[in-house]
């Protein structure tokens, strides 16, 4: 029997991330590589990824990072490619870099709406088609989406960012039925209420700084939506991809993981 450390030792695993900067993908690269995965990390914020990427080499991690337009298919391709030039193989592919948008269906404009599926989805679609051209030769890999709770509870001003994080599910579905053969697994993840960058403009003021109070209506707001009483952090969803990509979840494909303190429950 496989001791229980083993199942979540990711050694001489390479992971391609993107967000890595802040938020979700800052700590899902920080949650890999402490599990022993090299990173391959890219991030519009050049600057932020390489802060990141210090961070892990401080310690004794691995991690190279580049600046990654991910509405170019080119910047995501080079980045996935680099980790296979540099390190020989593709084991781990993230898409998680996206961006929030609250505005009602009347009033999201043809520039906003174009954003949004560049970066929410199209992205993901990049993503997906460079990593899996290594993974397939390679026999093996994983690859995780970042999905969003608004698939699951419909809410004024979000069916614009809801229908982007839709369509990374089905992309995510249906692809695990196509490369399951080749030893690819696929999920995705959609977190509740996280607090991170990506859900500032709940709690701040007009020129970002955080207001005590605004923040303190949120965290009541997920408190009385979640079971679990609270609002999520990066790390509890960076927990949901390690897990993901771990053997723990070696028989899981083709699911979307719910990191979201019980706000809901399909069955």
């Amino acid at each position: 029997m496989t001791r229980v450390q083993e199942l979540f030792d990711l050694s001489g695993q390479v992971a391609v991330l993107t967000g890595v900067a802040s938020g979700i993908g800052k700590a899902s690269a920080h949650m890999l590589s402490d599990a022993g995965a090299t990173i391959v990390g890219g991030d519009i914020d050049e600057s932020g990824a390489q802060a990141t990427a210090d961070e892990i080499t401080s310690g004794s991690g691995t991690a190279v990072v580049q600046r990654v337009d991910v509405t170019k298919r080119a910047d995501v391709d080079a980045l996935v490619d680099r980790a296979q030039t540099e390190f020989g193989r593709v084991d781990i592919m993230g898409n998680i870099a996206g961006i929030p948008h609250n505005k009602m269906v009347a009033d999201c404009t043809d520039e906003e709406f174009e954003r949004l599926l560049a970066i929410n989805l199209k992205s993901v679609f990049y993503g997906c088609q460079a990593a899996i051209r290594h993974m397939i030769p390679q026999g093996s890999g994983n690859i995780v989406n970042i999905s969003s709770g608004a698939i699951d509870t419909p809410a004024p001003t979000l069916a614009c960012y809801g229908m982007t994080k839709a369509a990374v599910a089905m992309l995510t579905k249906t692809l695990a039925t196509e490369v399951g053969r080749h030893g690819i697994r696929v999920n995705a993840i959609a977190p509740g209420m996280i607090l991170t960058n990506f859900s500032r403009h709940n709690f701040t003021d007009a020129d970002g700084n955080v207001v005590p109070e605004k923040l303190e209506q949120y965290h009541k707001r997920a408190g009385a939506m979640a079971p679990l009483g609270r609002a999520g952090e990066a790390e509890d969803v960076a927990r949901s991809f390690l897990y993901l990509v771990s053997e723990a979840a070696a028989f899981v494909t083709g699911q979307i993981e719910r990191p979201n303190g019980g706000v809901s429950m399909p069955w």
